[in-house]
C-alpha cells in the first residue's frame, strides 16, 4: 500500500471523524436515522449503478 492509497484514506477517515458527531446528534430518533440511512443508500446505489456503466 502506497502513498497514492494512504492518504485519501486518511482524508476519508478525517471527514468521518469531522461529521460523524453532528450526524449521531441529528439522528437520534430511529426514524430518523432510518429515513436518513435509507436516502443516503440510494444515493450510493445510484452512483454505484452509473460508474458501472461508464467503466
Amino acid at each position: 500500500m502506497g502513498f497514492d492509497e494512504i492518504i485519501p484514506a486518511l482524508a476519508l477517515i478525517a471527514v468521518l471523524i469531522l461529521v460523524l458527531p453532528s450526524f449521531i446528534r441529528t439522528n437520534l430518533k430511529k426514524k430518523v436515522f432510518l429515513k436518513n440511512l435509507s436516502i443516503w443508500g440510494i444515493i450510493v446505489l445510484f452512483l454505484m449503478i452509473i460508474l458501472y456503466t461508464i467503466y
